[in-house]
């Protein structure tokens, strides 16, 4: 695992210093600074990652400078959902600064969500590949932007349904979440040469990744405090999101009552339920279980160290503590 982080930290260094390259503070600054906003706050920059890491997993010999425009794409499509979902959940704080909204103003955000949307598309086209596999990339970037939309709806939908079945659930996020996770690892894949079989399997893994992602991500929104997570604690709970573990709680009988002005003790409260009905426990459990099928798609790829770092990755995903 140590050598992952390392490797991690150095491709973050390099994914961070191309966003810069690529998204310049010009005129009008107010626009690009807002773009920039959540950008510049800092990030883990696993989207990118896992593409970079998918290429060389496929393709050794790669020079990853060729494609790293591909991977800055796929974090500015990320960054654009952001500062539109802050604005859809009416979140005032985002990696512990305040949301882009907030800070300029709803149309604003919606401008400098725009543009790093438009941008991305720009970007990807400076990747280094042929007609064929960049045709390929530009095809599957947008259709995970309309699935993003469609995963997005679904969860605006199902905050005024409380018959969510865990089926739906998991539809959602992999609009929502996942889809972005699997095409950063296929567009990682179709850069590097990849066979149609490998393509898929390293879907599958973005797929199984992502989900994993969102169920961990729902799990730390209810026992992570804001000093570590940078955002309110139960914000989820309170906006009447159903995830994975309000779905199994409301199905087994468990009643919540969570009020928009509830304090942090009636959090407390509500986690302690949740613990005591197995919901928290049973959300991670399937998470795991997710993440290992994800993981047995990769045999088809020749083991490696960077196959070993993309396995442990897929781990990282359930186990991280924000």
């Amino acid at each position: 695992m140590r050598e992952l982080q390392n490797d991690l930290k150095v491709k973050r260094e390099c994914v961070d210093k191309a966003l810069k390259d690529f998204v310049r503070i010009t005129f009008p600054e107010e626009l690009y600074r807002a773009a920039r906003h959540l950008i510049d706050s800092g990030g883990k920059r696993l989207r990118p990652i896992l593409l970079l890491l998918a290429a060389e997993a496929v393709n050794p010999d790669i020079d990853l400078t060729d494609i790293l425009p591909a991977a800055v794409a796929i974090e500015l499509v990320h960054n654009f959902t952001l500062v539109h979902d802050d604005i859809m959940d009416e979140d005032v704080t985002r990696h512990g600064i305040e949301t882009v909204h907030v800070k300029w103003g709803i149309p604003q955000a919606l401008i400098a969500g725009d543009t790093l949307y438009a941008k991305a598309f720009e970007v990807l086209s400076y990747t280094k590949t042929n007609s064929e596999n960049m045709v390929k990339c530009l095809r599957l970037l947008a259709k995970t932007c309309v699935d993003i939309c469609i995963g997005q709806w679904l969860d605006i939908r199902f905050e005024n349904d409380k018959q969510v079945s865990e089926q739906e659930y998991i539809e959602m996020v992999e609009n929502k979440t996942a889809v972005i996770y699997a095409a950063a690892a296929a567009m990682g894949g179709i850069l590097a040469g990849a066979k149609e079989e490998e393509i898929r399997a390293l879907w599958d893994l973005g797929i199984a990744v992502g989900i994993g992602f969102q169920i961990r991500d729902d799990i730390l929104d209810i026992i992570t405090p804001f000093e570590i997570l940078g955002k309110d604690r139960g914000s989820d709970l309170v906006e009447g999101k159903m995830t994975l573990i309000v779905i199994h709680a409301l199905h087994h009988g468990v009643k919540l009552d969570i009020k928009p002005d509830i304090t942090e003790e009636g959090i407390q409260e509500a986690v302690q339920i949740l613990q005591n009905a197995g919901s928290i426990g049973y959300a991670m459990t399937r998470a795991t279980e997710l993440i290992n099928s994800g993981k047995s798609k990769l045999s088809i790829l020749k083991d490696s160290d960077v196959k070993r770092e993309l396995l442990e990755l897929a781990d990282y995903m359930i186990e991280r503590e924000y």
